[in-house]
């Protein structure tokens, strides 16, 4: 049942490309007035925003009966904060990131919290332009991922991690990060072989804007066959809204920390508020 979803989201994010490869090429002087916005918008802010995608669900397990164990609600906050109003040299720019996620077993008694992860980060950013377009950036970043608790319970690591993202078209961009751990915890010495070695994905966006799906692959050790998927697909309900309707399919190993060595195959839907330019992954 799990590959059939699978497919079903895959054939989602493909039905999207017909309809994209359509979309009319930007002329020249928009393409130079979208550039200039871009500068503007790393030049002077805002300088508090969103940095991942900011997003509430709801969901369960695919594959098995709905129950109050395997159900439950999955939700993102994700900040970033400039650190200085100069721009740096090679015009680049100096970020803190905080991304916070929640697991959180609305079904059960009492509606715990069943695992946080709290993953703060410093980052320096240096965007790319070439013929007066924009066609990506690139962060290097120190961050460190934990879920704030201690004894048996405690997760956590570090990782000096390349970020970056290239705008192939309007209507496709592709994304990358890889990471170099630092595993300072004697409960999650193995998480390499769960949370992986670095990131894939790709992003398709309609000729209307309003339909994205996003595709990530996350490589774990072991053989070639050994990744972490997440599809996902959104549509803004409308042109003036600030709020996209969500779906979210989870496989593979890592999705929390509490329980990274578990596999899961967890589809959710709910809202998701995305960053005023680019999602990070």
């Amino acid at each position: 049942m799990r590959y059939l979803l699978k497919l079903i989201f895959i054939l989602t994010l493909i039905s999207l490309v017909p309809a994209a490869a359509q979309a009319q090429i930007l002329g020249t002087d928009n393409l130079e007035e979208m550039t200039d916005s871009i500068k503007k918008e790393f030049d002077y802010g805002p300088f508090f925003g969103l940095y991942k995608d900011n997003y509430f669900t709801v969901g369960t397990a695919v594959g098995q009966k709905p129950t109050a164990l395997n159900s439950d609600v999955k939700f993102q906050i994700s900040l970033s904060i400039r650190l200085t109003n100069a721009t740096l040299p090679w015009h680049t720019y100096l970020y803190l990131f905080y991304t916070q996620l929640t697991f959180w077993n609305v079904f059960q008694d009492s509606m715990p919290m069943r695992d946080m992860n709290f993953n703060p980060g410093i980052g320096w950013t240096k965007p790319f332009f070439s013929k007066d377009r924009y066609i990506g950036k690139m962060t290097l970043i120190v961050e460190h991922e934990s879920n704030g608790k201690d004894g048996a319970d405690s997760r956590s690591w570090n990782r000096v991690a390349l970020a970056g993202s290239a705008v192939v078209t309007d209507w496709l961009m592709v994304h990358a990060k890889y990471w170099i751990p630092i595993i300072d915890s004697m409960n999650n010495r193995d998480i390499l072989e769960y949370c992986g070695l670095f990131r894939v994905g790709f992003t398709l966006t309609s000729s209307n804007k309003r339909w994205q799906g996003n595709m990530s692959f996350v490589k774990r050790k072991g053989n070639v066959f050994n990744w972490n998927t997440v599809a996902e697909v959104s549509w803004k309900v409308s042109e003036k809204a600030n709020v996209n309707l969500f779906a979210q399919y989870y496989n593979g190993f890592g999705e929390n920390l509490i329980d990274y060595n578990r596999f899961h195959s967890r589809l959710r839907v709910g809202l998701v508020f995305k960053p005023h330019l680019f999602s990070d992954y």
